[in-house]
Parts: structure tokens; C-alpha cells; sequence
């Protein structure tokens, strides 16, 4: 068998100067220059609409789902193109009925995005949100295991997951969660952000409900969208909005698309970023990542600073801890520096994407130890 190369990094295909270290992707991506070329195509179009005829609005919204369903492994008639993952969310909240008294399951510290709707829900139906704590030991996937069906609990009637923490990077193995799920007679609601594009995702192997994901992040395209995966027994539901484009003879997940959906600019762009990521391979942008990650967390190791333990985290994105508190400037500290990180929930997140290099590594590890006015276990300037 062939041995497939691995991915070097993608710099020359973004515009980020050498002179900057961004490991921000979980935040803000960066887009190719591709994306921006598409982008100021799409732009040529508003500016002289008389040149573009309107028939070809069909053919960008079909482009940008089919890259979206190669994704995740999907159909296109299985993908509806929605403006935002709390859309999303709300689409899949409105077309889920569990009995009055049934749990909605959720982890603790959940972006709102995957709280609100379900909190709502719950509000309107008497349902019991079940909040899973974090948990001591960082496995968040045995503490889920444990909450799908304890003794003596109301039966489950959603799962509101995510592949992983959105503000550390630690892992929810859904593969495994899923089948317990299904078990349970429990709906599975995937909200994708912070994995689709760095991490592979099958939803014939997952099967949720739904799942969602936008482009502005690993996905390396624009703001103002996003895609929902309706499981084929969830398509005949109702879409938060009625336009002329979602309804009959709209049939599959369509149904659920959002107005004015047929976007010049945004939808070319998010096209050709997930194009370049479906030629590169979702598993190879993920080694790709999993190496800069544990250069990352082998520097910071050897700062003092805490991080999870490597089967508990994912590729792409990684949780630091800083003995006691986290100082409220380390974060402009180090962008005054050229790097770009982030602060949430009192660590800090760094999200490499493909453009990251290994120097931009050493870099950020060098000026985390200038801004921490500490030195390495082995007193050098970078991961060894």
C-alpha cells in the first residue's frame, strides 16, 4: 500500500506574514487567498449584477452543499444552508418533541449556542436539563457514558454534544457516546464548530439527528453561515422561516434553508475552503495539527504549565493552565508580540490551523516564557 504523505504546512496559500504567529483558528480563521479571490468575484456580481444572470444562483448554493455534505460524509439532499449554528440549533430544538419529564443531556460551560434553544425547550415542555459537571480526571467521555441512563433517572430524550470542549480542545468521543444514545431511544444534536474541517466526521457511521457546523472557522470560510445535517427521518419538520426557497417542492433538508440563501459571495467562499480541505483529506489536516499540538503541549509542559493528557485531547486545539490565576494581560501581552492566542475559562487556547508553521511554535512557546518570566527545563527558546 501506498503511504500517503503527510501534509506540510500551507502557509504560501494564506497572507500571513512570517513575522506573525496566529493560533487562533478556534476564534477566527484565517482564509486562503483562494477564499478572498472568490469572495471578490462574488463582490463583482453585486456590483454589476447585469453581467451575472440570476440562473446562476442555483449552482452557487449547490456547490457550497455539496462541499459541505463531502465534509461530513453526507448526501446534499441531506444539508440545508442556514446563516448561523444558533439556526441551527434552533431548527433541530423546533423539530424534537420529547415527552414532558424527559432529560435534555449536556456538559457543563457549553458555548450558548448549544444552551439556549435547549434551555427554552425544556422551559415549554417540563424537561429536566441534565448538566454533566466537568470532571475531575478530564474524561468527559466516561462522565457522559455514566449520565446517559444512571439508575433511577428520567429517561433521556436528547443529547446536546460536541466532539470536543470548545474553550480547552478536550475530546467527546461521540463514536462512542452515539450508540449508548440510540440505546436510550435519545435524540443526538452535534454542533460541529470546532470540529468540522479539523477532524474527520462521518455521519453515516455517527448517525445523529442533526449536526451543524459554520465556515468562519476550521472550515476556512466567511461569517453569516452555516450547514445543518437532518438525518433523513428529520427532514419533514418545520424551518424557522418560510421563504420560497425551503418550501414544497423543496423536499430533504432543504426544507430547512434560510432565506435570501443564494448569497454571491459567501457561498463561493465557503465552497472553495472546504474544496481545499476535501483535496488535502480531513485526516491529513488532523496529523497535521496533532504534531503542532503536542510540539505545543511538550513546551508548555516543560514551562509548568498544566495541559490534558494526550488521549484526552484533541488535534487541533489545546488548553493551557497557568498555576494559580491566569494573568488578565498574557493574552495582549503575547499579541503585542505577534502571537495570537486566547483566554477562555480561565486557561488559554491555542489553535494551530494549516498555515501554522514550527517555527510559529517556537515562537509562541518563546514569548509564553518571556511574558510567564519563566525558563524551560532546558533553558533554550523552543520545543526541542
Amino acid at each position: 500500500m501506498r503511504k500517503t504523505e503527510p501534509l506540510a504546512c500551507q502557509r504560501h496559500l494564506f497572507e500571513v506574514p512570517d513575522s506573525v504567529s496566529y493560533l487562533d483558528a478556534a476564534a477566527w480563521a484565517c482564509v486562503p487567498r483562494a477564499v478572498r479571490a472568490a469572495g471578490e468575484a462574488g463582490m463583482l456580481v453585486k456590483s454589476r449584477p447585469w453581467s451575472h444572470p440570476r440562473s446562476e444562483a442555483a449552482a452557487w448554493a449547490e456547490r457550497a452543499r455539496s462541499a459541505a455534505a463531502a465534509l461530513i460524509g453526507a448526501r446534499p439532499d441531506d444539508v440545508a444552508i442556514v446563516g448561523s449554528i444558533s439556526h441551527a440549533i434552533a431548527t433541530a430544538a423546533r423539530n424534537l418533541a420529547p415527552p414532558p419529564g424527559h432529560r435534555i443531556l449536556r456538559i457543563a460551560d457549553e458555548f450558548p449556542s448549544q444552551c439556549y434553544a435547549w434551555d427554552r425547550l425544556a422551559a415549554e415542555r417540563g424537561l429536566v436539563l441534565d448538566i454533566v459537571p466537568r470532571p475531575a480526571d478530564g474524561d468527559w467521555t466516561r462522565a457522559l457514558l455514566a449520565a446517559i441512563a444512571p439508575p433511577g433517572a428520567p429517561p433521556l430524550g436528547i443529547a446536546a454534544l460536541t466532539p470536543l470542549h470548545w474553550a480547552d480542545g478536550t475530546v467527546i468521543d461521540l463514536d462512542r457516546l452515539a450508540p449508548a444514545i440510540r440505546s436510550a431511544g435519545a435524540a443526538l444534536v452535534v454542533d460541529a464548530t470546532q470540529a468540522a474541517g479539523a477532524m474527520p466526521i462521518d455521519v453515516a457511521a455517527l448517525r445523529p439527528d442533526f449536526l451543524a457546523f459554520p465556515t468562519y472557522k476550521w472550515a476556512l470560510g466567511p461569517y453569516s453561515l452555516a450547514f445543518l445535517y437532518a438525518a433523513p427521518h428529520r427532514q419533514a419538520g418545520e424551518p424557522l422561516e418560510e421563504n420560497e426557497g425551503n418550501r414544497p417542492p423543496a423536499a430533504g433538508a432543504r426544507r430547512y434553508d434560510r432565506g435570501e440563501r443564494n448569497d454571491p459571495i459567501a457561498l463561493p467562499m465557503a465552497a472553495t475552503g472546504m474544496e481545499l480541505l476535501a483535496g488535502w483529506g480531513t485526516a491529513a489536516v488532523a496529523a497535521r495539527l496533532r504534531g503542532l499540538t503536542d510540539l505545543l503541549a511538550e513546551g508548555a509542559t516543560e514551562l509548568g504549565l498544566a495541559v490534558a493528557p494526550r488521549p484526552l485531547r484533541s488535534a487541533h486545539i489545546l488548553g493551557l493552565r497557568v498555576p494559580g490565576d491566569l494573568p488578565g494581560d498574557l493574552v495582549g501581552r503575547l499579541r503585542e508580540r505577534h502571537v495570537f492566542v486566547s483566554a477562555r475559562l480561565g486557561g488559554l487556547r491555542l489553535s494551530p490551523h494549516v498555515w501554522v508553521s514550527e517555527d510559529d511554535v517556537a515562537r509562541a512557546l518563546a514569548e509564553l516564557r518571556a511574558a510567564l518570566g519563566r525558563r524551560g527545563a532546558t533553558g533554550g527558546d523552543g520545543p526541542g
